[in-house]
């Protein structure tokens, strides 16, 4: 096992020294678990390359290698099509399961999103994963363990990985040349501890924009629907246009389908799979937008408890924005929510936002988003490590 085999593991030292561990005796399966962008993917696939270096000690460096490029024939990665793990993916798994390995005397099998495994998916994969062939080890990758996938992730070695740190984002931005400084700063507080997220707003020349917009809204409330009807529309309007680099990538990928097609015809193109899968993503982008948003706004509303005396209104408005967002699983009508959250928060007079001056909110050393998570009891010290967001 070497150190920099795990550098591309970023803000996950707990993890990391578990999985290290691991290595020289494994179990049959593992379960991770996190919110999405805290490095789960590329932990499985370091962790599988690591596991097939370990046996075939000659040829280690090309099996970490093409391992964490997922290019290798002994790890197989199941990423679902559509927003569901499906039966017929399922069948996949077992199949690759009961196949011996093709380099190595191991196979690793990397099973991602397995939250959204409908039940007869998981039903199938149950017994695969409970007693798989000696050469198998499987790794099962959850944003969340549901009640219904209990029974499988207790066969399962738990590994949790955590939202990253604000500052692990910003220096990770800083270190692959993206951003530098007090943009990295403001770009790693937007993500709200998604690394992958923040890679992609770092490119996003108007993300300061919608940050001002959601940070402004406090102040443009004055308890009428025409107001919110006016505010929710011009946000919504500024998440489509965040969406455009992500459009012009799918008309790109659809534009390649079509000289193939014009041969061979639509059956079996896969253009079902990658439409299907571009919705996902659209309503993936627009799901993260809104919780940058929200959390935004409860940055806002905490800004106020801190500079003024103690005020209930303020602390149950950060506790209406905490449901809303904790209520996108469920992806709600978009503007329905929007305009049910506004009318119900209270207006606040104009301040500066903290990404217009470079900060992430609060005072020096403070933390950027208060946490969205737990209902708000009482003011906090804009130092305390408390109002650090737990946002998964």
């Amino acid at each position: 096992m070497t150190l920099e085999a795990w550098s591309t593991v970023i803000g996950q030292p707990d993890a990391v020294r578990r999985l290290s561990q691991f290595v020289g005796s494994p179990v049959h399966a593992y379960l991770f678990v996190g919110p999405r962008g805290s490095g789960k993917r590329t932990a499985a696939a370091v962790f599988a390359g690591e596991l097939l270096a370990a046996v075939d000690g000659d040829r280690a460096g090309l099996h970490r290698r093409r391992a964490a490029r997922e290019e290798h024939p002994d790890v197989l990665i199941l990423k679902p099509i559509s927003n569901q793990l499906r039966a017929e993916e399922a069948e996949r798994v077992i199949v690759e399961a009961s196949r011996s390995p093709v380099e190595t005397s191991r196979k690793v099998l990397v099973i991602d999103r397995f939250h959204t495994a409908t039940p007869e998916a998981a039903g199938a994969l149950l017994k695969t994963v409970e007693e798989p062939v000696a050469s198998t080890i499987f790794i099962v990758l959850v944003e969340e363990v549901l009640p219904e996938h209990a029974t499988i992730a207790s066969r399962c070695t738990r590994v949790d990985f955590h939202a990253v740190a604000d500052e692990v984002v910003a220096a990770a931005l800083e270190a692959e040349g993206l951003l530098a400084g007090p943009s990295a700063k403001a770009v790693a507080a937007a993500a709200v501890g998604n690394l992958d997220r923040a890679r992609v707003l770092a490119t996003d020349d108007r993300v300061v924009d919608r940050h001002e917009a959601w940070w402004s809204i406090p102040e443009k409330l004055d308890g009428t629907g025409a107001v919110v009807a006016v505010l929710t529309e011009k946000v919504r309007g500024l998440i489509t246009e965040a969406l455009e680099p992500l459009a012009v990538r799918h008309r790109a990928e659809l534009a390649q389908l079509d000289q193939p097609e014009e041969h061979r015809g639509t059956v079996g193109s896969g253009r079902s799979h990658v439409e299907v899968r571009h919705r996902r993503e659209r309503r993936q982008f627009r799901t993260d937008e809104l919780r940058f948003g929200l959390a935004t706004l409860v940055s806002r509303y905490r800004a106020e408890l801190d500079s003024a005396t103690f005020d209930s209104g303020v602390l149950r408005a950060i506790d209406r924005v905490r449901r809303t967002y904790q209520s996108l699983t469920r992806n709600p009508n978009e503007a329905l929510a929007l305009q049910s959250l506004l009318l119900d928060l209270p207006g606040l007079a104009p301040t500066d936002p903290p990404a217009a001056t470079g900060e992430t909110g609060g005072s020096a050393g403070s933390e950027p988003v208060p946490s969205l998570s737990a209902s708000p009891s009482r003011p906090r010290s804009p130092n305390s490590s408390a109002g650090r967001a737990t946002l998964s």
